[in-house]
């Protein structure tokens, strides 16, 4: 599922024929126009400018805000996400990024978190704003105190590009086994001998902003915090500015090298 706030549709422009006289031209043979056409002819030009004023200006119209779910979480089963009643996700799982789908604004919705095999909800949540035209992300994640609990946290994303000639990343950190992490973006041709982490110290379940660099091509190393030996390393990443992402990072579950994996959410293209 994925909704983009739509486009209005503008009604542009319209030709005005313009008679002129041609010097020595016979007159033409068609009637004048009369003080009655004039009239009438002014009345429909006020119609059409009047219903093409309509068209620009859309009573009551309310952009509508975007959201999307990341699952984290490796204890919750297959679930169904849902906002006031609206599904915004189906049958996900943990390393789901889905697409943005769209809903009504609301300063006080509940969020609902379902079995996909059905049953009374899982958890839910009520009083969660979203506001018009923004974009969230519900992101549901495990419990690092309690092996089997998870919840959910509702995150503002960004909702603009990025500077021109720049690219913006979040990273949410929920690689429970392997603990606070470091995140280089080395640019080609240099080495992690010679780079500084773009983020340093990046605990478990940490939320933070999103950090914007230089646009250019780079390769994403993630390492334990202080460690220079990779947990993840990325393939070349070609950025050109004004993409926004969210990079999700989490325990491998079938290998311990790389103990981590990551998957990206595209928030601005």
């Amino acid at each position: 599922m994925g909704g983009r706030p739509f486009e209005e549709s503008r009604m542009r422009g319209i030709s005005t024929i313009r008679l002129r006289s041609i010097r020595g031209a016979r007159p033409l043979s068609a009637p004048r126009l009369t003080t009655l056409r004039l009239a009438l002819a002014a009345v429909a030009a006020l119609v059409l400018a009047l219903s093409i004023a309509a068209c620009e200006n859309v009573s009551g119209y309310t952009q509508p805000t975007l959201a999307r779910v990341i699952d984290a979480s490796y204890v919750a089963p297959a679930v169904n996400i849902a906002v006031n009643g609206t599904l915004i996700a189906a049958n996900v799982g943990q390393g789901a990024i889905t697409p943005y789908g769209s809903l009504p604004a609301s300063n006080s919705a509940t969020i609902y978190v379902n079995a996909t095999s059905a049953g009374s909800p899982l958890i839910n949540g009520s009083d969660y704003q979203f506001v018009a035209g923004n974009q969230y992300s519900i992101f549901l994640a495990d419990d690092a105190s309690a092996p089997t609990g998870y919840g959910f946290t509702l995150l503002q994303d960004q909702q603009v590009a990025a500077p021109s000639g720049h690219s913006s990343y979040r990273f949410l950190n929920q690689a429970i086994n392997t603990g606070a992490v470091d995140i280089y973006m080395i640019p080609t041709g240099s080495t992690i001998a010679n780079a500084i982490p773009l983020v340093a110290a990046l605990t478990v379940s940490a939320t933070p902003s999103y950090v914007s660099f230089i646009s250019q091509k780079v390769t994403m190393v993630i390492t334990p915090t202080g460690l220079t030996t990779p947990a993840y390393t990325s393939a070349p990443i070609a950025l050109t500015g004004g993409e926004v992402r969210t990079v999700l990072i989490v325990d491998a579950q079938l290998t311990i090298n790389p103990p981590v994996t990551v998957f990206t959410g595209n928030d601005v293209n």
